[in-house]
């Protein structure tokens, strides 16, 4: 069972994912619209940085260093995989949105509240309590788990086979795993919660490439207005999607 589908069974308990048969099932559909709201946030939060349209073709990335981008784009294989239903994240160009992100402000920290003092073990419900940035959290975080997976297996995360890289993933969820610097829980945090962002946000900021993912839930993107189908459930927008910069998907 890969990652997303496990993921997918944990968020059930919050209604996104459907029962069927008594038992856990994923409708990776009804997950990504369920976590909208994540993508809605990091175009706030982006916006304003007026950045320029990707040129996604021959893309470098300019944060992330060659181990750390292979583990990137490792990691977010797994998140998002190819198979199934709907596009992988890495067709959708996550990894790129993500490095994009590490530029910007929100990267260095600027909307996070960095004065101690810094308490680790604290309520999921007060927030996040630790003194590193966006950009610490991947370099630090990336580098543990590169460091565990060479002392358990003898190799880079990104060289893993895909059951491994998942096994692992999944222990970094569940912080089982004893990273030096940051915990392993909010590593993991980290990158899919700016995963599922870059899997739905506006193509400008290098996600969600050609609105592959808009496309496939039907959703109408920037258009100025759709507000004769806000009522019309079960029905399909015909549309198709718009970008922020006119494109039409």
């Amino acid at each position: 069972m890969n990652l997303w589908r496990r993921v997918g069974s944990k968020l059930a308990k919050d209604g996104i994912a459907h029962i069927k048969g008594g038992a856990a099932s994923l409708n990776r559909r009804n997950l990504i619209l369920g976590l909208a709201p994540a993508a809605t946030a990091a175009i706030a939060g982006l916006a304003g940085c007026a950045p320029q349209a990707p040129d996604t073709a021959n893309y470098a990335p300019s944060f992330f260093g060659v181990a750390e981008w292979s583990f990137m784009q490792a990691a977010v294989g797994r998140l998002i995989p190819s198979e199934g239903a709907g596009p992988g994240g890495i067709e959708a160009g996550v990894p790129e949105f993500i490095d994009r992100q590490m530029e910007m402000p929100y990267g260095h920290g600027a909307y996070f509240y960095l004065t101690g003092p810094f308490i680790e073990n604290t309520a999921p419900t007060l927030g996040y309590q630790l003194r590193y940035t966006p950009r610490e959290i991947y370099r630090l975080g990336i580098a543990a788990a590169n460091g565990e997976t060479q002392k358990l297996r003898g190799k880079a995360f990104a060289d893993l086979a895909a059951n491994e890289q998942d096994q692992f993933l999944q222990r970094m969820e569940k912080n089982e795993l004893r990273f030096p610097t940051i915990p392993s829980a909010v590593f993991f945090a980290q990158l899919l919660g700016n995963a599922r962002e870059g899997y739905l946000a506006d193509p400008l900021y290098g996600g969600n490439r050609g609105m592959v993912a808009w496309n496939w839930i039907g959703f109408p993107g920037a258009r100025a207005d759709f507000t004769d189908w806000i009522d019309q459930s079960g029905r399909a927008y015909p549309y198709g999607p718009v970008a922020i910069n006119g494109v039409r998907g």
